[in-house]
């Protein structure tokens, strides 16, 4: 004990004595406030290991300073900000399950205003351990218990100190990189971040991040907004007169198929239909099916995809744009459009946590009203996957919510299941579905997954039929990107009639369809269109039908029913595929042949205009989200959404507050059932379902105010 208390006497020692109490009260805020999603040793070793690097560097500043009476203020004042920074992100993440970004550190985000004046009503009594040693520590300095020492330590070894830190670092991010490849260029989570490399890492990246971006929009000019704004007013396709308005006033639900290309629609494996149900949909009387249309994703992958649908601009060239963007940009997205122009409430179904892909903020800034997150649904034992709640439990468990949302409505169910690495639990499996042998399991297992897909959307639409929700919607189908890889497309060949050897780039730029369904039940026109056209072109699509005219926004796509529609579908690396040419690396091949094309001087004019339109429009794409260009555009009749008017920890008490307080009329199904609960109505032979009564369950929802206080 002696010994140690000398030790505790030195510089080092003090250093050494800092540096594990904050490691230890880091460790005390992963296991005990922050819920980062831990799985596997190998996790768990980074995860105790990563407050290590960052504290070891930064403690390590003050051995600059020679002085005791310099060196211990510092170092002293080191681990007090330290640990503010830690607390402040432990209070803030029992608000919003979220970690504190320097926009919302310097208030330029409305999103902290949640904090202002419920900090009290945040803490706990536990919280008392991330002070307590700083405390007695500076009473054991003052009472001279732990003597100042006035031997300086050199600025070589000085240096060395820092050099280990930054080792620690090296050793931590590689072992980062081993579990979450591209996990600093491809941030799709927050909570990834801190639980590979630390609050203080996260910081660091955020503040880098946020300086890029504040350079970049500093330098934003009005006239840069107007290149903009003469590109797309040049492109607009005026909407198709027969289509315009067929789906007025309706609902609008949106089905988004996870990882599920266009390849497995009609696909048979051992003379047995992949998706039956989807297939029957897509061929159906009151279905408009495209089978030429295309994902546009880049690394932000399903965000992307979500990105593309609602604002109908492109993700970004590099990261995800919800990720990295999407808490401060302005946003011009389906949810206020059609709220603003037609009274719809707007809602998304997630079964995954609210901060995946940012979602808890982006969808704010879109103008989301509600977001049921994971938190809203069971997820324990076998009811979830790795990436959320299982899509027979989240269409089933949905319901009590959505027979309670205001008509008309904007809804969106993000499915998971069929998400890599498509693992799927027996009791989930059919029985009678024999998958393919490839020796590939990724590409046997998408099979089993995609066909578990299928019969829960069938499970769906028993149910909106019975309710007779389906005739008074829209439901709009769509896969969000390709689920089995370029790498893996060799594997895939035999199960397409192809060879694996014969197997080239254009096989694979055109396995990137997947599918698009409008189903408007009662139209009975319905039909497979064969327009080439990409996720950027829903939008304007959607609003079409809606009868709500696309023309005052800014908009990178086209109605792909109208007869101007430009069908040069771009990709996010600027290859690009048309009805008649796919170019692939700067290659054209010839879309009938599949073979490199010979081109004529006039075909080859033709398709540089084509390469000049694509790197146009990813090029002001990128402009106008990278430097919140949307911030100097208000389109007549469109006002900017106030991120702070929601909140989705607390906006269903809210919104029945409002009912109360305002005797509104309810337009909702379970209103207009009598107030009776639908959620009966819903069959599912997901095993995981727990049958006991729903009664408590029910949810009232309105929304007049259009805004979820």
């Amino acid at each position: 004990m002696k010994k140690l208390s000398k030790f505790v006497d030195t510089r080092i020692g003090f250093f050494t004595l800092l540096v594990i109490l904050f490691w230890l009260k880091t460790l005390f805020a992963y296991f005990t406030d922050f819920k980062l999603g831990v799985t596997g040793i190998f996790q768990y070793l980074i995860l105790i290991f990563n407050p290590l690097a960052t504290t070891f560097f930064i403690y390590s500043l003050a051995f600059y300073f020679k002085r005791s009476r310099f060196f211990y203020p510092v170092i002293m004042g080191l681990d007090i900000a330290n640990t503010l920074l830690l607390y402040l992100n432990v209070i803030y993440y029992r608000e919003f399950t979220d970690f504190m970004t320097i926009a919302t550190m310097t208030g330029y985000s409305k999103v902290n205003q949640g904090l202002s004046g419920s900090s009290l009503a945040l803490t706990n009594f536990h919280d008392v351990f991330y002070w307590l040693d700083i405390v007695i520590i500076l009473i054991l300095l003052l009472c001279r218990v732990i003597k100042f020492d006035p031997r300086a330590i050199g600025t070589r070894l000085a240096f060395a100190f820092s050099s280990v830190g930054l080792v620690l670092f090296g050793v931590n991010l590689s072992f980062a990189e081993m579990s979450r490849p591209q996990l600093l260029g491809r941030t799709f989570d927050r909570s990834y971040i801190v639980k590979y490399l630390g609050i203080d890492t996260f910081t660091g990246y955020d503040l880098v991040k946020s300086q890029h971006i504040n350079n970049m929009r500093q330098s934003a000019t009005k006239p840069e907004l107007l290149k903009v704004k003469k590109f797309t007013d040049k492109h607009y396709a005026p909407a198709n007169p027969q289509m315009y308005g067929i789906a007025k006033g309706r609902n609008v639900i949106i089905i988004h198929l996870e990882s599920f290309q266009q390849f497995l629609i009609n696909k048979k494996i051992n003379g047995q239909e992949v998706t039956p149900f989807l297939n029957s949909l897509y061929n159906g009387k009151d279905t408009y099916s495209f089978d030429n249309f295309f994902h546009q994703v880049g690394q932000g992958k399903t965000s992307d995809a979500e990105n593309l649908l609602e604002t109908s601009t492109f993700g970004l060239p590099q990261g995800s744009l919800f990720a990295t963007l999407g808490s401060d940009n302005t946003f011009q997205g389906a949810p206020a459009i059609l709220n603003q122009r037609a009274g719809y409430t707007s809602a998304v179904f997630h079964g995954n946590v609210a901060s995946f892909w940012n979602r808890n903020n982006v969808y704010k800034n879109l103008g989301y009203q509600y977001f049921f997150d994971a938190s809203y649904y069971d997820t324990s034992g076998d009811k979830a996957t790795g990436y959320g709640l299982k899509d027979k439990l989240l269409f089933k468990n949905s319901v009590k919510y959505l027979q309670s949302l205001q008509q008309p409505f904007y809804a969106k169910y993000i499915t998971v299941t069929n998400h890599f690495p498509y693992t799927l639990d027996d009791e989930d499996k059919d029985p009678n579905f024999q998958t393919t042998n490839t020796g590939d399991s990724n590409v046997d297992n998408y099979f089993v997954t995609a066909h578990y897909l299928d019969q829960s959307i069938q499970e769906f639409f028993n149910y909106l039929q019975k309710t007779g929700l389906d005739k008074k919607s829209v439901i709009m189908i769509y896969g969000d990107h390709y689920g089995i890889s370029n790498s893996e497309n060799t594997s895939l060949a035999s199960v397409l009639g192809k060879n694996a050897d014969d197997w080239t780039d254009f096989d694979n730029a055109q396995l990137q369809r997947v599918p698009l369904m409008f189903v408007i039940p009662g139209t009975g026109h319905g039909k497979v269109y064969h327009t080439y056209g990409g996720e950027v072109d829903v939008l304007p699509t959607l609003l079409h039908l809606l009868g709500i005219s696309s023309k005052r926004y800014i908009q990178f796509g086209t109605d792909l029913f109208s007869s101007k529609h430009n069908q040069v579908v771009a990709f996010r690396n600027r290859d690009f595929v048309t009805p008649t040419y796919t170019s692939v690396g700067g290659t054209i091949y010839n879309n009938k042949t599949g073979k490199e094309a010979k081109l004529t001087k006039k075909q080859q004019e033709k398709l540089k205009r084509d390469q000049d339109f694509v790197n146009e429009e990813l090029s002001l794409s990128d402009s106008l989200n990278e430097k919140n260009l949307l911030r100097f555009y208000h389109p007549k009749g469109f006002k900017n959404v106030n991120p702070a008017d929601y909140n989705y920890s607390n906006g269903l008490k809210r919104a029945e507050q409002i009912e109360k307080e305002k005797g509104i009329k309810s337009t909702s199904i379970f209103s207009e059932n009598g107030d009776r609960s639908t959620v009966d109505d819903y069959d599912t032979d997901a095993p995981e379902q727990n049958h006991s009564s729903t009664d408590s369950n029910r949810i009232k929802i309105t929304n007049p105010d259009a805004n979820n206080k």
